[in-house]
C-alpha cells in the first residue's frame, strides 16, 4: 500500500495534470483546437485525419472538452518526460533505474474528487464514448488505465484496458490477452468473486508509460517512478484501490463474477488490424468522480494508414529504442542508434546503427535483442555513416550492402506477440536480422564510401600543389581546397605538369602523392591497386 504522512498541500496538482500538458503542447504548436461543437461520430476521423494533437472545445451534447493524441508523437513524448532528443533515451532509463514510492492524501484534498457521483446518479452514456474504428463492436473510451489488487498476494496492479458503452451502469472490456490482470480476474471468476477496479480517465502521458510497463511488486508505484517523484494517490470512493489524485476523471466499480460471459470487440487493435470478438468479462460503475474543470481523453488506437501516429505505437516506440540502446551498449563497442518503425505494427521492426570493431558485431546485436525482446520480429543494422531515421539512406544501404545469400539471419521458434495475425494463432514464430553493413574493416576503401558533392571551406593551407602533397596523398578536390583554388582547372593543369615530370601518382583509391621514381608523361600507380576482375571487357 502506499505511504502516509504527507497532505495535499504538500504537492502542485497542477504539474502533472492532463490539462497542464497540453496547454504545454500549444506553446510547441502541436495541438490542432477546434472549437466548434463536433459530434461524437466524427471525432475519430477528425483525429485520424489530424497530425497533431486534437483539442475539442465542445465534443458531443455535453459540449464537453476533449484532448486527442496527447502522446502520439515522439515530439510530445519528450515534452512528456522534460526532456531533448540527445538525453531522451538517458532520461527514460534513469526513471525506471530509480524507482519511487507513492503516498495516500485525503478524499478531500484530491482534486479529482472535486464532484463525486455514486449509486442510482450513475450515467456512463453521460461520458464521451464515440465510435472510433469502421468494424468497431460499441462506442469506445481508449484511454483508461486500470488499478487492481490483487486478493490472492494483496499487491496493486495496474495497466490499460478499452470500455465499451452498454448501459448506464456498465461497459464491455477485453481481457483476453495474456495480463497479471487477465491471471488475476481468472482466478476471482474462478471463485465466484468480483474484482474491484478503478479507472483513470484523462492522465499525463508518463501515466500511461508506468501503466503499460511491468515490475515486480505494487505497481501502482511505477506511477511515481515514471513520473520522477512520489505521486498523490486516493482512496476510491466505494473500493480501497488508491489511484492518482491529479487525474482528470476516475470510474470505479467492479468485474463482475461471471467470468467471460458477454461478446466483446471487434476493436481496431496496436498491431493495425481488428481483434476478433471474443467473450469477455463485464465492468458494473459504482462511482463517478472528477475535477471540477475536466478534460477528457482520448486516444487514437490502431489505425492502419497512420499507425505511427497513434498513442500506443509512438510511446511502445520509445519504450522498445531506449531499451534496445541499452542492450547494445552491453554487447558491441560503439551502439550509435536505435529507431523503431511504428509502422511495421506493435513495433516489430527495429533498425539499428553501429560502428563495427571485430567481426561479427552487428550479428551478436542482433541475436542480444532477439532474445531480450519478443516483440521484435526483424531487425535491420546499418553503420555509422547512415541515418537511420532516413528512409531514403536506409533503402541506399540496403541496396548496396546487402546481399540475401551471406546478411540475412532467421530463427525459429522464437516468442511472438499474441496479436501478430502473421502467427495465425501460434505461440512462437519466426525472426530474421538483415544486416545491412560494409565488409568488416573495409569501409575506408573508395568502393565503399558514399558519393556526394564536395563542399568546400576554409582558407588556403599551401602556396602550391606540390606542398599540400609533400604534407600527404590527396584527393583531387582536397587539393583544390587545401591551395584555395575558387576554380579547380589550374590545379588538374598543376597535376598534369607533375605527371609530365614522372614526379605523380595515384594510390588504388585514387589520391594523387608525390613520387621519385615515376615515368615522365605517365601516372605511377601508389601501393596495390584493387583487382578488377572486369578489367579489359
Amino acid at each position: 500500500m502506499a505511504a502516509t504522512g504527507m497532505q495535499g498541500k504538500e504537492f502542485d496538482f497542477e504539474k502533472f495534470r492532463l490539462r497542464k500538458f497540453v496547454d504545454r503542447l500549444i506553446d510547441l504548436d502541436e495541438v490542432e483546437v477546434r472549437e466548434e461543437n463536433t459530434p461524437l461520430i466524427h471525432l475519430s476521423s477528425i483525429i485520424e485525419n489530424s497530425p497533431k494533437a486534437v483539442l475539442f472545445k465542445s465534443a458531443g451534447p455535453e459540449r464537453i472538452e476533449m484532448i486527442a493524441k496527447a502522446a502520439g508523437a515522439r515530439k510530445r513524448l519528450i515534452a512528456a518526460f522534460d526532456s531533448t532528443e540527445e538525453k531522451i533515451y538517458d532520461d527514460f532509463l534513469a526513471r525506471f533505474a530509480t524507482p519511487k514510492k507513492s503516498v495516500e492524501i485525503p478524499s478531500d484534498e484530491a482534486p479529482v474528487h472535486a464532484i463525486k457521483i455514486t449509486g442510482k446518479d450513475v450515467d456512463l452514456t453521460k461520458l464521451p464514448f464515440h465510435p472510433q474504428h469502421e468494424f468497431d463492436g460499441s462506442c469506445y473510451i481508449s484511454s483508461g488505465i486500470d488499478y487492481v489488487i490483487d486478493p490472492a498476494t494483496g499487491r496493486s496492479n495496474v495497466g490499460s484496458r478499452r470500455l465499451s458503452l452498454r448501459n448506464r451502469y456498465q461497459t464491455g472490456t477485453n481481457i483476453t490477452a495474456p495480463s497479471d490482470l487477465k491471471r488475476i480476474y481468472e482466478a476471482c471468476a474462478k471463485r465466484k468473486e468480483r474484482l474491484p477496479v478503478t479507472f483513470t480517465i484523462g492522465a499525463h502521458p508518463l501515466d500511461m508509460f508506468g501503466a503499460t510497463t511491468r515490475q515486480q511488486g505494487d505497481e501502482h508505484h511505477m506511477v511515481s517512478t515514471v513520473r520522477g517523484e512520489t505521486t498523490p494517490l486516493v482512496k476510491s470512493l466505494t473500493n480501497d484501490i488508491l489511484v492518482p489524485a491529479d487525474a482528470e476523471i476516475i470510474l470505479e466499480g467492479y468485474f463482475d463474477e461471471r467470468g467471460y460471459c458477454e461478446p466483446e470487440g471487434p476493436f481496431g487493435e496496436y498491431m493495425g488490424y481488428y481483434g476478433a470478438i471474443h467473450m469477455d468479462p463485464i465492468f458494473t460503475c459504482t462511482a463517478i468522480t472528477m475535477r471540477k474543470d475536466v478534460m477528457y481523453q482520448t486516444l487514437q488506437h490502431g489505425t492502419a494508414f497512420k499507425l505511427d501516429e497513434t498513442d500506443a505505437a509512438c510511446m511502445t516506440a520509445l519504450r522498445v529504442e531506449a531499451t534496445a540502446m541499452r542492450i547494445l551498449k552491453n554487447v558491441v563497442r560503439e551502439p550509435i542508434a536505435a529507431y523503431s518503425r511504428s509502422l511495421s505494427g506493435g513495433s516489430g521492426t527495429l533498425r539499428i546503427s553501429m560502428k563495427q570493431h571485430i567481426h561479427g558485431e552487428a550479428r551478436n546485436a542482433m541475436l542480444a535483442i532477439f532474445g531480450a525482446m519478443r516483440q521484435i520480429k526483424t531487425i535491420f543494422v546499418y553503420d555509422e555513416d547512415i541515418n537511420i531515421r532516413n528512409d531514403r539512406e536506409c533503402e541506399w544501404a540496403m541496396g548496396t550492402r546487402f546481399q540475401a545469400d551471406k546478411d540475412i539471419i532467421t530463427i525459429n521458434g522464437m516468442m511472438g506477440m499474441p496479436m501478430d495475425p502473421s502467427l495465425e494463432g501460434r505461440r512462437t514464430g519466426a525472426k530474421a536480422g538483415f544486416d545491412c553493413t560494409r565488409p568488416f574493416g573495409r569501409g575506408h576503401e573508395i568502393i565503399h564510401m558514399r558519393c556526394a558533392a564536395k563542399n568546400f571551406t576554409g582558407p588556403a593551407r599551401f602556396q602550391t600543389v606540390e606542398q599540400a602533397l609533400e604534407a600527404g596523398p590527396l584527393f583531387y578536390s582536397h587539393v583544390v581546397e587545401a591551395v584555395g583554388s575558387s576554380d579547380g582547372r589550374e590545379v588538374a593543369a598543376e597535376i598534369d605538369r607533375l605527371r609530365e615530370e614522372g614526379r605523380i601518382g595515384r594510390d588504388k583509391d585514387g589520391r594523387y602523392a608525390l613520387v621519385t621514381d615515376g615515368k615522365k608523361g605517365y601516372t605511377a600507380q601508389v601501393g596495390e591497386w584493387y583487382h578488377d576482375p572486369n578489367h579489359g571487357i
